[in-house]
């Protein structure tokens, strides 16, 4: 029995998509996951332009996550250039992706996971039904906006973070009142957590390989070393050692694939099974309540892990306030050119984010490299699928296309970032 199933645009995640299956009798023949969204080539164009613009261009491949990205940004240009930042900066950055990946995670799941689990198709009838639980969602999403904002200036591609540090500071009121809004947010992140904890989450399960960045004292989200659940550990600059990269003729986002070995998924759920004991004591025990206990092999349970990390972004930026250093502006053009290679390794919202530049001797950008992390999750969400289709093999075709999608969702992938091609012939 031969059953086909065709999404020709993936709804409810950012960008475009589309799925691609063949089954027969039970079994899948054909799995694509297939990206039709244009590349937008910023590793090209990115070439002769000023170190000091990178940040500032590359923030514009997401309105989503642009944060990530300006932070993977500066921190190669700076190692390129040999550049150190104090630790306010170090912190100040924090914050600032904490508070990104508190307004992404939010939106994935209340607006754009939730409904299928809930009974809707969409975030709009859940809203007419359910407006408590809506406007719980977008004033969580405000929050890890305003945090952005009151750091980098603007809550969508921020203006104040540059090589070396910040040009603005946000003030002490500013931050105070950050602190009481988050304090007060704990309960509502506690909620989301306990939801998604009762949530009818398939349980498929598969020893798929999944990395993340580690630390040895703080939850990792700007820096760190490399780490995954089958046992590599390396540091940020041997990235492109272990991780390789296959074009498809399907789809316009390059594989990523382990050096010798296959796919792997990067997100949430890895970071939260590496780094379980660097949570918040806030997220660990909401962590232990709902009972997960890593390491997690459950694609679907990705979703509990995005909303771990919710209460533990929320915990992690109020520890940042109260023990924020002191620091001080500096001049955009305080740093001078200077020849030299840096790459960096960030945690984005939906996982790794690898940027890296090689300058000439006038700082001007010579070869551009940026992997995001639905490029590296793309070739795992296919195997992922071929895995779980087996398992609804008995549904019609409308209601495991259904389930195809919400395993897709379930990873959140941000397909307008993973569009990127380096070599135009």
């Amino acid at each position: 029995m031969e059953k086909n199933i065709r999404v020709d645009y993936i709804a409810r995640v950012e960008g475009q998509g589309e799925l691609i299956i063949k089954v027969v009798d039970g079994a899948p023949e054909t799995v694509q996951f297939g990206i039709f969204e244009p590349p937008k080539f910023f590793e090209a164009f990115l070439v002769g332009r000023d170190f000091r613009e990178v940040h500032e261009l590359t923030s514009r491949i997401c309105g989503i996550c642009p944060v990530p990205h300006q932070i993977a940004a500066l921190r190669a240009v700076e190692k390129a250039v040999g550049i150190e930042v104090d630790e306010y900066t170090r912190q100040l950055r924090r914050l600032m992706n904490f508070g990104s990946h508190l307004q992404s995670h939010v939106l994935n799941l209340y607006l754009l996971a939730a409904p299928d689990y809930l009974g809707f198709e969409s975030a709009i009838p859940l809203a007419r039904e359910n407006p408590q639980l809506i406007k719980k969602a977008l004033t969580l999403k405000k929050l890890g906006n305003d945090i952005v904002e009151v750091v980098g200036g603007r809550a969508i591609h921020p203006v104040s973070a540059v090589v070396g540090g910040f040009t603005h500071i946000p003030g002490k009121a500013k931050l105070e009142d950050l602190k009481k809004r988050l304090m007060e947010a704990r309960k509502s992140c506690e909620e989301t957590v306990q939801l998604f904890s009762e949530l009818n989450l398939p349980e498929y399960e598969r020893n798929e390989e999944q990395i993340a960045l580690t630390h040895r004292r703080e939850y990792p989200i700007n820096e760190g070393a490399l780490r995954s659940t089958g046992g590599l550990e390396a540091g940020e600059d041997e990235y492109r050692k272990y991780v390789k990269e296959v074009q498809v003729d399907y789809s316009w986002a390059k594989h990523s694939i382990l050096e010798g070995g296959g796919s792997f998924m990067v997100g949430p759920l890895p970071r939260v099974n590496l780094n379980y004991s660097l949570l918040s004591d806030g997220a660990k025990g909401a962590a232990e309540s709902a009972g997960f206990k890593p390491v997690v092999h459950k694609p679907f349970k990705a979703l509990l892990a995005r909303a771990i990390e919710v209460l533990n972004a929320v915990e992690q930026s109020i520890l940042i306030i109260e023990n924020l250093p002191k620091g001080k502006t500096v001049r955009e053009d305080t740093f001078k050119p200077k020849a030299g290679f840096g790459c960096a390794v960030v945690e984005a919202p939906r996982g790794l984010l690898y940027h890296a530049y090689r300058l000439n001797e006038k700082g001007l950008v010579e070869q551009a490299d940026i992997v995001t992390p639905t490029a590296m999750n793309a070739r795992n969400i296919e195997e992922d699928l071929k895995g779980y289709i087996p398992t609804i093999a008995d549904l019609n075709e409308d209601e495991m296309a259904l389930r195809c999608e919400m395993l897709v969702r379930a990873y959140d992938p941000c397909i307008s970032c993973s569009v990127h091609i380096q070599r135009i012939r």
